[in-house]
């Protein structure tokens, strides 16, 4: 067995809801990542998913692009018979697109390289969620996007000729102004090696950082079947993206903001027993995929997502826990839209609170000249200075309002 070939990026879908992202993934990957029976029985993406694609060139297909990905080969050869040649691997994060599982977008995009906007061509640009996921990436500094066009297959050219011009009207003087649009039929899968070619080109591998490990929990799993005997029992899973340094098997970890016991919180300690990326076990945990690490832990403690948010690191090395914040906040404003230029904040406001990959409902304290204070309903471990994103109900619909740095709060663990 060869050595195995780590991802080296992350790539997060984004974009309005049944605009194909979750098609777009399996056109990529060839898997459908709609695994649970409320998003299969919703038709709708409500979790985030995530998978490891590899990237493949095929030397001798025609054309100027001539990467695929696991979702075009044919029987193990290039859809023109080549031997894939695998040049890399990246992770792809598909996010929900309907508007009250904001939330959840926003918490998985947190340390995403790029990312991949789907725009249904049958529907003008932009619709409320692309205009709000664009946001979101726009607030979390990313600089790499590729536009795909979807739904090619659904249109006349005429129509497909206006929503480009709409996508490019939309992305006129913003960071993304020269970004890419790739017409594709996802369902079809014509015009994915462009998208793969691109993802290639684009995306720089990200390299291994050095310092103490520290990982952003996405989700959190009991493993074990209905039935299962004790002596059959595995410990808690933990799956997200490890943002610097490595961890390997047998490490010490640490994860915050841990157990709330009265009103202090305890950090949860435990051992890595194992680590997977997809469905092969791997030696070390490191950045630039999405990584599942098995542990010692209970799984009650990590069943149905409930350590989502969490932070994890090496013992005495994680940031302080906070209850409450003090934040410098900077409003979001757009051209037109009047709710959001005259929005403020009035005490015991409920706002969401996105911090790392911790989406945490607050209270308003008071809002004083650019000084937001907050109270959490569950407290976050984050550094000084983060940047943390607040969503508010606006015209009954969760919006983006702004984004604010964490200067001061209550710490209940330091």
């Amino acid at each position: 067995m060869g050595k195995y070939i780590y991802p080296d990026a992350i790539i997060t879908t984004a974009g309005h809801v049944d605009h194909g992202k979750t098609t777009l993934v399996h056109a990529l990957s060839g898997v459908w990542v709609a695994r649970y029976s409320e998003e299969i029985k919703r038709a709708m993406t409500v979790k985030l998913g995530y998978m490891t694609i590899g990237l493949y060139e095929c030397p001798s297909m025609e054309g100027e692009f001539r990467v695929i990905s696991d979702g075009l080969l044919k029987d193990g050869k290039c859809p023109n018979g080549d031997e894939p040649i695998l040049r890399r691997k990246v992770s792809i994060l598909d996010v929900p697109g309907h508007e009250v599982l904001v939330s959840t977008m926003i918490s998985g995009i947190s340390y995403v390289d790029a990312a991949l906007l789907v725009i249904d061509a049958s529907m003008p640009v932009p619709q409320p969620q692309t205009e709000e996921h664009f946001t979101a990436l726009s607030i979390m500094g990313l600089d790499k996007l590729i536009v795909v066009q979807n739904k090619l297959d659904l249109v006349a050219k005429e129509q497909a000729l206006e929503n480009y011009k709409q996508i490019r009207r939309f992305l006129s003087g913003t960071w993304a102004e020269g970004s890419p649009v790739i017409p594709v039929s996802s369902l079809h899968k014509v015009n994915i090696e462009a998208v793969s070619t691109l993802v290639d080109r684009l995306v720089k591998p990200r390299e291994v950082s050095d310092g103490d490990f520290r990982m952003l929990v996405l989700r959190s799993f009991n493993v074990n079947k209905p039935g299962t005997t004790p002596d059959k029992l595995v410990g808690g899973v933990l799956g997200g993206t490890v943002i610097r340094g490595m961890a390997k098997v047998g490490d010490e970890i640490e994860i915050r903001p841990g157990l709330k016991l009265g009103n202090k919180y305890v950090p949860i300690t435990t051992k890595i027993v194992s680590i997977a990326i997809g469905n092969e076990r791997v030696d070390e945990a490191r950045p630039g995929g999405l990584v599942g690490i098995g542990t010692e832990l209970d799984p009650a403690l990590t069943k149905a997502d409930s350590l989502v948010g969490s932070v994890i690191g090496k013992p005495g090395t994680l940031p302080p826990v906070w209850s409450d914040l003090s934040l410098e906040f900077h409003r979001i404003e757009k051209p037109g839209d009047e709710a959001l230029k005259e929005l403020s904040f009035k005490p015991k406001d409920v706002v969401m609170v996105h911090v790392g990959s911790a989406a945490v409902m607050g209270i308003v304290k008071g809002f004083h000249g650019d000084r937001l204070d907050i109270m959490l309903r569950k407290a976050v471990s984050a550094e000084e200075d983060s940047k943390v994103v607040i969503t508010k109900q606006v015209n009954n619909r969760w919006r983006i309002v702004g984004y604010g740095i964490l200067k001061d709060g209550n710490v209940v663990l330091d």
